[in-house]
C-alpha cells in the first residue's frame, strides 16, 4: 500500500511498553522499512490520526500508561469518518480479544510472542505493502 505511493510506510504504535515498542519499532523497520510514531492514550492515538498519513495503527491490548482496553481505541478509530479507512491491528496473544478486535473493524493481528512468525510478516505485508 506504502510503496505504491512512493513513501515508506507509516505506522502509529499506541498503548506499547518502553519494552515493546523498540522492538516494534525494530521489527517494522527491518521488514518494511516503516517509520513507526508513538501514542500513550486513546486521546494521543485520535490526535495523530487525525494530524497524520498512518498506512497502519497498532493498539496493544492494553494501554500501558493507564490500562485502558486496546479495543476502545480500535472502535474511536474506526467510528471516526476521517480515520475509518486506516488499517488497524490489535497487539495481543489472546484469540478471543483478537475476534473481538476484528469484530471491532480490526484486521487480524498478531500477538507480541508472534514476531518471528511467516504469518505474522504475511499479515503485516498485506497492510503495508
Amino acid at each position: 500500500m506504502a510503496e505504491a505511493k512512493g513513501n515508506s510506510p507509516r505506522v502509529l504504535d499506541v498503548g506499547q511498553c518502553n519494552f515493546d515498542h523498540p522492538r516494534i519499532t525494530r521489527f517494522l523497520a527491518e521488514h518494511f522499512g516503516a517509520e513507526v510514531d508513538r501514542a500513550h492514550t486513546k486521546d494521543d492515538a485520535l490526535r495523530l490520526v487525525k494530524k497524520e498519513r498512518y498506512d497502519l495503527v497498532l493498539v496493544n491490548r492494553l494501554l500501558d500508561v493507564d490500562q485502558t482496553p486496546g479495543l476502545d481505541v480500535i472502535r474511536a478509530v474506526k467510528e471516526d469518518a476521517a480515520s475509518a479507512e486506516i488499517p488497524v491491528m490489535l497487539v495481543s496473544n489472546y484469540p478471543e480479544a483478537q475476534q473481538e478486535a476484528v469484530e471491532a473493524g480490526a484486521e487480524p493481528g498478531f500477538g507480541k510472542a508472534e514476531f518471528d512468525r511467516e504469518e505474522t510478516v504475511q499479515r503485516l505485508a498485506a497492510v503495508l505493502r
